[in-house]
C-alpha cells in the first residue's frame, strides 16, 4: 500500500464518540456531517475496531481500491484522530491528489470537528 496523504488533529470529543460518528455517520439520532458531493459514494465500513480504528472505501467511484483509514486514540480533553489515504494502486497525478487530501482534510478537520462544536 502506498500513502497517499494523512493528516493528524485533536477532537473535542471522546474517541468512542468520534469512533460511532466515523462507523455509522447517517444513524438516526447522529450528528449530521458527512455531506458527499455529486461525485462521491457512500462509503462502505472495511473494517472496524471500538473505539479505536475504522477503515472506510473509497468515497471516489473513479478511484475504488483506495481505502481510507481512521486511528483515534484518547487524548486529553477529547480524542486524536489521523486519517489516512493508502491506496494499493499507483498514486494519481498531483492536481487530482491534492483534490483528495483536500477532500478528506475538510470532511474531517472541518466538517466533522464543528459538528462537535470545535
Amino acid at each position: 500500500m502506498v500513502e497517499l496523504g494523512a493528516r493528524e488533529r485533536a477532537q473535542a470529543a471522546p474517541a468512542h464518540v468520534v469512533w460511532e460518528s466515523l462507523a455509522d455517520p447517517w444513524r438516526p439520532g447522529g450528528r449530521w456531517w458527512l455531506e458527499l458531493r455529486s461525485d462521491e459514494v457512500e462509503p462502505r465500513i472495511l473494517r472496524a475496531v471500538e473505539p479505536e480504528l475504522v477503515v472506510w472505501s473509497s468515497l471516489w467511484p473513479e478511484r475504488p481500491d483506495d481505502e481510507i483509514r481512521f486511528d483515534i486514540r484518547p487524548a486529553q480533553n477529547g480524542c486524536s484522530l489521523r486519517w489516512t489515504l493508502p491506496t494499493p494502486g499507483e498514486a494519481p497525478e498531483q492536481a487530482v491528489l491534492g483534490h483528495l487530501r483536500h477532500r478528506l482534510n475538510f470532511l474531517i478537520n472541518a466538517q466533522l470537528r464543528f459538528s462537535f462544536g470545535q
